[in-house]
């Protein structure tokens, strides 16, 4: 139980800051598009001081607490006044949710290897949440996040196989899920010359590849999310609220689908593999 509320409290810390960082990255996108390629400090993650999103006045620690705070104010800014999105309490909650959900389904245990890989596991879905919220909003998944969890992912597989003598096996297969993966993503980018797929979705498609490991799983990914796009698109084109030349970005479902694989461990697996006799 304890545990369960440390999570909680590391999540919503962590929503929080998922909360600031996609703000702070899209500001510092366009003052640098306007300032010649200088970012402005203000929008630092680590130089800049938390603000409000409108009147940009600087917030005190009262104005910080996770979702609380947004209760107590009702959505508003203490300053200006102006509403403040809901998306800040859902992504807190968001956060911590996951985090307490990959504790009570986590399938590798907690021995040594479990321990490392889930405290990894932590920072990618923190990173995660943020990747899907910045796509979701502006069609776009920064490289900013994408290249360090390119690396993280790097780094857990080799020492994975290494100091917790996984096996080199695991480095191959994971790399196989890259060449999959990202291979599939960056022919149909190349063949539709960014119309069909994002070249971010490329990019992030070596983290989910090396994350879920070999071609069959990432077969089960593109299926999985492929799936969930269309149990939120159909809707949406029946009610007329989306068409058939709608942009809706395909990174959030692939990173819920990367969710689902690796807290689901060998259950969707197997039964992807009996659906279509893959033994």
């Amino acid at each position: 139980m304890y545990v369960l509320i440390v999570l909680l409290v590391i999540g919503l810390c962590l929503g929080s800051f998922v909360n600031a960082l996609v703000w702070r990255l899209y500001k510092q996108t366009k003052t640098s598009r306007t300032n010649k390629g200088n970012d402005d400090n203000r929008y630092s993650i680590l130089l800049g001081r938390s603000m409000c999103p409108n009147c940009h006045h600087e917030l005190a620690p009262r104005d910080l607490v996770p979702v609380f705070s947004w209760l107590w104010l009702c959505g508003k800014c203490r300053y200006c006044h102006k509403s403040i999105s809901w998306q800040y309490p859902v992504v807190e909650l968001l956060v911590a949710l996951l985090f307490v959900l990959s504790y009570v389904c986590w399938p590798m245990g907690f021995g040594a290897v479990g321990v490392f890989s889930f405290v990894l596991w932590l920072i990618f879905l923190t990173a995660f949440v943020a990747l899907g919220v910045y796509d979701l909003r502006w069609f776009i998944l920064p490289d900013r996040i994408i290249y360090p969890l390119i690396g993280l992912a790097l780094v857990e597989v080799i020492v994975r196989a290494t100091i917790f003598s996984g096996g080199w096996q695991l480095v191959i297969t994971a790399f196989w899920g890259i060449f999959f993966l990202a291979g599939l993503f960056g022919s149909l980018y190349v063949l539709s010359k960014g119309a069909w797929i994002g070249f971010g979705d490329v990019k992030l498609a070596i983290v989910l590849g090396l994350l879920v490991g070999g071609p069959l799983m990432a077969l089960f990914l593109i299926f999985l999310a492929s799936v969930l796009g269309s149990i939120v698109a159909i809707p949406l084109l029946i009610n007329g609220r989306a068409k058939a030349n709608t942009q809706i970005p395909f990174g959030p479902f692939l990173l819920v689908a990367t969710v689902i694989i690796i807290l689901s461990g060998t259950s969707f697996s197997n039964w992807f593999n009996n659906l279509f006799y893959l033994h």
